[in-house]
C-alpha cells in the first residue's frame, strides 16, 4: 500500500465525470488499498478515486467514525432517496474554511460491486447516507460546496 496525493479544489479531475470500472484487476485492487491508507492517514470518512487523481467510479467510506469498518464501492449507483437531513460537511479536497451546510437524503439505496466482483444492494440511513452521497457526487464532478444549503 502507498499513500496517494489528495487533489485539491481547482484540479480539473475533480470536475470531470469518472469512468466506469470494467475489470477489477490488480491495478484496481492496489488503488483500493492505497485509497484506504490515504483516507485513514488524512483522518477522513470517505474518499473517491478522482480525489487521488484516478478517473474511475470507485469510493470508499467509513460509515461510522468510531468503527474500523470501511466499505469499498466500485461503480456505485444511488437508486432510491427519501427524507432530508441538513448538516455541515467538509472534504479532504476542499479547504476547511469552506465547510458548509448541505442537504442530503436521510435514507438511500446504494448498489455497487465489491473488490471480489460481488454485487451489493443495501439501504443506508443518516451519517452513512450522507457520506455515500458526498463521495458519489465526486464521481460526477460535484463538490459539496456546489450544494451549499441556504435554508434555515
Amino acid at each position: 500500500m502507498a499513500l496517494r496525493n489528495i487533489f485539491k479544489e481547482g484540479e480539473p479531475i475533480l470536475r470531470r465525470k469518472a469512468r466506469e470500472v470494467v475489470d477489477i484487476d490488480e491495478r484496481i485492487l492496489t488503488l483500493l488499498d492505497d485509497m484506504r491508507e490515504t483516507m485513514l492517514r488524512a483522518d477522513g470518512v470517505g474518499l473517491a478515486a478522482p480525489q487521488v487523481g484516478v478517473s474511475k467510479r470507485i469510493v470508499i467510506i467509513k460509515p461510522d467514525p468510531d468503527s474500523e469498518e470501511i466499505i469499498e464501492m466500485i461503480n456505485p449507483v444511488v437508486s432510491e432517496k427519501s427524507g432530508i437531513q441538513v448538516g455541515v460537511e467538509g472534504c479532504l479536497s476542499v479547504d476547511s474554511s469552506k465547510n458548509c451546510k448541505v442537504a442530503r437524503p436521510m435514507r438511500l439505496k446504494i448498489e455497487y460491486t465489491d473488490r471480489d466482483g460481488n454485487p451489493h444492494s443495501e439501504y443506508a440511513v443518516g451519517f452513512k447516507a450522507r457520506v455515500i452521497c458526498h463521495e458519489t457526487d465526486h464521481l460526477d464532478g460535484i463538490l459539496f460546496i456546489d450544494k451549499e444549503y441556504k435554508g434555515r
